[in-house]
């Protein structure tokens, strides 16, 4: 927390403390002035009464608005301040230790904690300290010994209650949030799922799976509002206590006093009360926060450099020297694979799942760390480079582009949120998606995850985000995987059309069209074994003759 978010919870802190002081003096001066009045003095002698519970009405409620806008203004702030922490975390991405539906949660609810901590925990805390500080001055100087009773009262209520509370609901906070994560996740196999579990006949296990999650969630969060109304009553009844003692004690100083002593301790307890349901919340806060660290203390999937080097300029040459990527012990993944990409050079990579492909892809991005070799970037080292500055030199279409539930132009503008009309239709025209564009409009909205697009409207609206981009050098991964054979030959020629004269490297099992690069690269179990123009291969015996021949049979 920076100082003038600091400047600004204290503000908050002395805000909530001056309405608690402010109610306590209004009951204070009410009860003398209802109690004095009845003995019917002079009206000079209840005229400083009168004033200062008009005062008090008054400033109670301006100083509860203060509390409420600078409070919430310094939570919300936090809360945003550590979604950010933890967007920064993931990024770039590591390796999945966590599901999609996991990380949701952490982003949505535990972030939520962060707000808590602050709004019903350390400003109701700080308020009823300085609250009960001035009711138990207010007992010193009326009748001492009701001082002592009140300080008992406050002290149960306000410290010993909510550490109760703490300790017997953090058995089950601890639980809570790894249920609810559990049962976001099966909600979310569901929904996005729902389709292949019913034409697999496992719609009903799943449904059955997700009830089960629910009624665990559901058993967890009866027996923290069991703790809670625990608490609630708990504090009623020491309230209702310490008040009585007070009466009690207070029989021999007279109608005015007794009132006064009475109606304090009353209200001394309202900003206390709260505080065991705070110290209950507090268990969650604590599992919550701790969730959050072990998303942010994950050790990064690549080593930023402490002072990294200017960016190249274009146009580039990219140099692969030797590149080995290991994925933990496993063999290699990339095992001394070695390419150059000159400006304006198209490179096709080739090779069956697992060779490496999309790996090669990922070490040019900086988003896997490689055991030994080099990636050249004008002959910069891509370590010396920041992350950021890496991926705004090469970048491109990776696997699963991600379509967000919003228009067809937002979904677009992602890649160039300052592009104009004729920017945009441009980039879908080169990608082949006019003619959709103008079936359904720029302001079409799109489904989310691309569920009310087809595959090949998928493909191409993530191209002309490729192309909008418009990076130096294009890394295209798998463009037309799981498309039809049609739909895949029309996407993969609009590409290698679009491509002509722009550095590019493309990942594809698909070897129609490739006539037309200027290298084709196959590369298996991590390296290289064949390389050169598609006329060079297939005159050869290898897997790419033996790709393109069976290939060429699927199409007769």
């Amino acid at each position: 927390m920076n100082r003038r978010m600091g400047t600004r919870l204290l503000w908050a802190v002395l805000a909530g403390a001056a309405a608690d002081l402010a109610g306590l003096g209004l009951i204070a001066a009410a009860a003398w002035l209802i109690t004095r009045a009845a003995q019917q003095p002079g009206l000079a002698a209840l005229s400083v009464a009168i004033v200062a519970t008009r005062a008090f009405a008054t400033s109670k409620g301006v100083f509860r608005y203060a509390e409420r806008l600078t409070g919430h203004d310094v939570a919300l702030r936090a809360q945003a301040g550590t979604r950010e922490q933890l967007y920064r975390a993931l990024i770039p991405p590591q390796q999945p230790r966590h599901g999609g539906a996991d990380l949701l949660s952490r982003m949505v609810d535990d972030t939520e904690a962060v707000q808590d901590l602050l709004v019903r925990c350390l400003l109701p805390a700080a308020a009823a300290a300085l609250a009960g500080l001035a009711a138990v001055v207010i007992g010193l100087a009326v009748l001492p010994v009701t001082a002592l009773v009140l300080v008992a009262g406050l002290v149960l209520a306000g410290v010993a209650l909510p550490a109760g509370t703490a300790a017997a609901a953090r058995r089950w906070s601890a639980r809570i949030a790894p249920a609810r994560a559990a049962l976001a996740g099966r909600v979310a196999d569901l929904v996005h799922g729902s389709a292949d579990l019913a034409a697999y006949g496992a719609d009903e296990e799943a449904l059955a799976k997700a009830l089960a999650a629910d009624e665990s969630l559901a058993a967890l969060e009866r027996r923290q509002a069991r703790v809670h109304a625990a608490a609630l009553a708990g504090g009623t009844l020491v309230q209702g206590l310490t008040v009585a003692a007070v009466v009690l004690l207070a029989q021999g100083a007279g109608s005015v006093a007794t009132a006064v002593l009475a109606l304090t301790a009353l209200v001394a307890f309202e900003p206390v009360l709260p505080l065991a349901a705070a110290g209950e919340r507090l268990a969650g806060i604590t599992a919550a926060l701790r969730r959050l660290r072990e998303v942010r203390a994950a050790t990064p999937a690549v080593a930023e450099p402490a002072r990294p080097a200017p960016r190249p300029e274009a146009p580039l040459t990219v140099e692969i020297d030797d590149l080995v990527v290991r994925h933990g012990s496993a063999r290699a993944a990339l095992d001394g694979v070695s390419l150059t990409l000159t400006p304006g050079r198209r490179v096709a990579i080739v090779g069956p799942s697992g060779a490496g492909k999309s790996t090669l892809l990922a070490a040019l991005m900086r988003l896997v760390e490689p055991e030994s070799g080099s990636v050249r970037v004008n002959g910069v080292d891509v370590r010396d480079l920041a992350g950021d500055d890496v991926r705004t030199l090469m970048t491109g279409l990776t696997q699963d582009p991600y379509i967000f539930r919003a228009s067809l132009k937002d979904n677009l503008r992602l890649a160039g949120p300052e592009a104009g009309e004729e920017e945009l239709e441009r980039a879908v025209r080169d990608a082949r998606l006019d003619g959709w564009v103008e079936r359904t409009g720029w302001d079409a909205e799109l489904g989310e995850d691309g569920r009310t697009v087809s595959g090949g409207q998928l493909q191409r609206l993530a191209l002309a985000r490729a192309l909008l981009y418009d990076p130096p050098v294009l890394l295209l991964d798998e463009p037309a995987e799981a498309l039809d054979e049609e739909t895949a030959d029309r996407l993969m020629g609009d590409l290698l059309d679009v491509t002509r004269d722009r550095t590019t490297l493309l990942v594809t099992h698909r070897l129609k069209g490739l006539e037309s690069v200027d290298e084709v690269v196959v590369l298996e179990e991590g390296r290289v074994v064949q390389r050169g123009r598609h006329d060079e291969l297939v005159s050869v015996p290898g897997y790419y003759r033996d790709l393109w021949e069976s290939e060429v049979l699927t199409r007769r």
